[in-house]
């Protein structure tokens, strides 16, 4: 036991540093009642977009919780639709409804509670991205759930997306490791990376393997979760959330065209090489054969 409090100690205190680390660069938004409401720029208009649309967004959470976590969310817009539909969890929804779960028509690249929304990831086309938004509202109106909601370590807004992308595996979407309560599976130990794409263990959310052809490889300790990406060459760690990490360049260079040369050089080359006697030095060798014979 005593080692297990020691690694709990260990995490506790590099918690702290990185939620120091991260204040001081002030990744918590702001005071969202002085910050901006103009959204990112994200989104296309639906009025010169006719195409169907599905977005998934992210942004840090108000206050000091910001400095560990972001709330995420998706929007879509089906072909020919007017605007953009929004499904997200709003915890404090649970105070008059008995659902978490908010479809409605807000900006889906506004800012959530002054903070800049980032995407995440971003599906366009006819037919098939129509038939994806109709799973997803499926997903939405049969989210588990609907009636609870607990901030660490879920299930939460994060826990929300994440029960939708994992069955869009088209998405391909990459949920932050910021995205507290994303590992938190539906009454299960094993089950699909929040991507739809490879695989997790997860320990209600609270410790959790992942490894996934989006997500790199992660390992979540408590919700602080640490990784690597090979295939975006990002490093994750808590509180930053995903940093990107130059690699060395280690792809093969292309073959050299080979130039002919030219016909003399062959010839000369090819008689350095081989050196083939003349006639006067053969007829001369099978004399001297001759004399030694005799």
């Amino acid at each position: 036991m005593s080692r297990v409090n020691r690694v709990w100690s260990k995490l506790r205190m590099l918690g702290l540093l990185l939620a120091a680390a991260g204040a001081a660069l002030g990744l918590a938004p702001r005071d969202w009642r002085s910050a901006s409401l103009q959204p990112a720029g994200l989104a296309p208009d639906p009025a010169t977009t006719p195409e169907a649309v599905v977005q998934v967004y992210g942004a840090r959470v108000s206050g000091w919780r910001g400095i560990f976590g972001v709330h995420t969310w998706i929007a879509v817009k089906p072909s020919n639709a007017p605007a953009f539909t929004v499904y997200e969890v709003v915890g404090w929804r649970l105070r008059w409804a008995d659902s978490v779960v908010a479809i409605g028509g807000r900006r889906p690249d506004g800012p959530w509670y002054g903070a800049r929304a980032e995407l995440l990831a971003d599906a366009r086309g006819g037919d098939h991205v129509d038939r994806l938004i109709a799973r997803i509202d499926r997903l939405a109106q049969t989210y588990p759930y609907a009636g609870k909601y607990t901030v660490w370590p879920g299930p939460n807004s994060n826990t929300f997306v994440a029960w939708i992308t994992r069955a869009c595996p088209e998405l391909r979407a990459e949920l932050p490791p910021t995205a507290i309560g994303r590992d938190y599976l539906h009454r299960a130990v094993f089950g699909t990376a929040p991507s739809g794409r490879g695989f997790q263990v997860s320990l209600f959310g609270l410790i959790a393997l992942t490894a996934s052809p989006v997500e790199g490889l992660e390992l979540n300790l408590f919700t602080m979760t640490f990784g690597f990406n090979p295939f975006t060459s990002t490093l994750k760690i808590p509180v930053f959330g995903r940093v990107a990490v130059p690699m060395p360049a280690f792809g093969w260079r292309p073959a050299r065209r080979a130039v002919p040369l030219p016909a003399v050089h062959v010839v000369v080359n090819e008689a350095t090489i081989h050196a083939w006697p003349t006639s006067a030095e053969q007829s001369e060798r099978l004399r001297e054969a001759h004399r030694r014979a005799a």
